[in-house]
């Protein structure tokens, strides 16, 4: 196997970023609003940016990579976490993480647009009822939480179907 390029190792890097910075808008920010009237933990944009780059990096970087970055992920996510919050955050990156990937990978035959998608519509169900339940015992919040994951699906996805149609770069 060859080594990742540099543009692969630095989609890792922001996937693997993405962690800590939901969870510090969550401790700084608190709810915020994320369209039609819902709000949601701050950190709901991060988490959904997070789906989207880790398909990405796997497709630069494989499997081993991605499964390594979500471990350390969820290492992060419990360290850099406000007390109340490391495990409620640590336990949903990590089950969320990790069927967004199971459902990834059969798709990916499909196209990468299709597995993106679904995968993340998985991955952010996932994480929401999860992180929701874990941290404030609550799922007042889920609305938002998905819209807001949502939102940052539905605009990588059409970024990278603007990118695949002017270059024909991604399969």
């Amino acid at each position: 196997m060859k080594a990742p390029a540099p543009a692969g190792i630095a989609t890792v890097i922001a996937y693997i970023a993405t962690i800590p910075a939901a969870n510090l808008a969550v401790a700084h920010f608190g709810a915020v609003p994320v369209g039609l009237g819902y709000v949601a933990p701050a950190g709901v944009y991060f988490v959904g940016l997070a789906l989207v780059l880790r398909d990405l990096a796997r497709e630069a970087t494989g499997r081993g990579a991605i499964l390594a970055a979500i471990a350390i992920g969820t290492v992060l996510s419990y360290l850099l976490a406000d007390p109340s919050l490391a495990t409620a955050s640590a336990v949903a990156f990590a089950v969320a993480e990790t069927m967004d990937f199971v459902v990834y990978e059969p798709l990916r035959r499909r196209g990468l647009l299709v597995a993106i998608l679904a995968s993340n519509a998985v991955g952010l169900l996932v994480d929401s009822l999860l992180f929701l339940h874990l941290a404030f015992g609550s799922l007042n919040y889920l609305p938002g939480q998905i819209l807001g994951k949502t939102w940052m699906t539905v605009v990588a996805v059409i970024v990278l179907a603007l990118l695949r149609r002017r270059y024909r770069v991604i399969a």
